[in-house]
């Protein structure tokens, strides 16, 4: 069903949904570090920016070429899974001057750090690839990939990783991989595409900037309009 909010084809694909984000001084509280917003308390995107070469962000100015290797080892290992990477994906981080840009924008120290392929622990033949983490693993962002050639962003707070290296080596894990029902509560689906994840995650966290700052007169009308969605909490006279 399309959805209304961003015109983006919105499914879930099986999983909860939730947007993992800190605040947005008065306009939005976390009590912690990071809170779960409701996917549905968002403000709506403009679906029509996502086409895949990034132009809201500078568009793609060239190619690394050690990137570009990185990820076609990574794209054959996938394809003998029949699996493959999304185009906008591999566009931004085989882009020379977008890459690392989701870390240059992150408040919280996020960075980028791209996994080899790791089964999903609750569906056969469909795999998660790690591309950005938290500084204290907090919360971790994945690619998840299925067969169909369906592919999403999700959320976490297991680096699934190190659970199954701990698995394999006979160690602790922090949660049952075996365990289905845990293992679907702890993944969440917080975007359609890679690149509509990116654009929300960029907005934001330059909008923290400018309400901590207590500066709001530099926004462009897009992440004014962004912030106008949630309404300051009313002072008493």
């Amino acid at each position: 069903m399309p959805d209304e909010r961003s015109g983006s084809v919105l499914s879930s694909a099986g999983f909860d949904t939730a947007w993992c984000a800190t605040d947005l001084g008065e306009y939005r509280a976390c009590r912690y570090t990071y809170e779960r917003y409701p996917y549905g308390s968002l403000p709506p995107l403009d679906s029509s920016q996502f086409t895949g070469v990034f132009q809201w962000l500078g568009g793609t100015r060239g190619f690394d070429p050690e990137k570009v290797a990185k990820l076609n080892d990574l794209g054959g290992d996938l394809a003998a899974r029949s699996l493959s990477l999304p185009q906008d994906f591999v566009t931004f981080q085989t882009s020379a001057n977008l890459y690392g840009s989701l870390d240059e924008a992150s408040v919280t120290g996020c960075w980028t750090d791209i996994s080899q392929p790791l089964p999903s622990p609750v569906e056969p033949g469909s795999f998660l690839v790690r591309f950005l983490r938290d500084q204290q693993d907090c919360v971790i962002w994945y690619l998840y990939l299925r067969p169909s050639g369906e592919a999403f962003v999700v959320h976490s707070h297991l680096n699934y990783e190190y659970e199954y290296e701990a698995q394999r080596d006979g160690e602790e894990t922090e949660s049952d991989l075996d365990d289905a029902e845990e293992q679907m509560a702890a993944i969440l689906w917080c975007a359609p595409s890679f690149e509509e994840f990116a654009h929300r995650f960029w907005i934001e966290n330059r909008l923290w900037h400018a309400v901590n700052s207590g500066d709001l007169s530099h926004l462009e009308p897009q992440l004014r309009n962004y912030l106008h969605h949630y309404a300051p909490p009313r002072t008493t006279a």
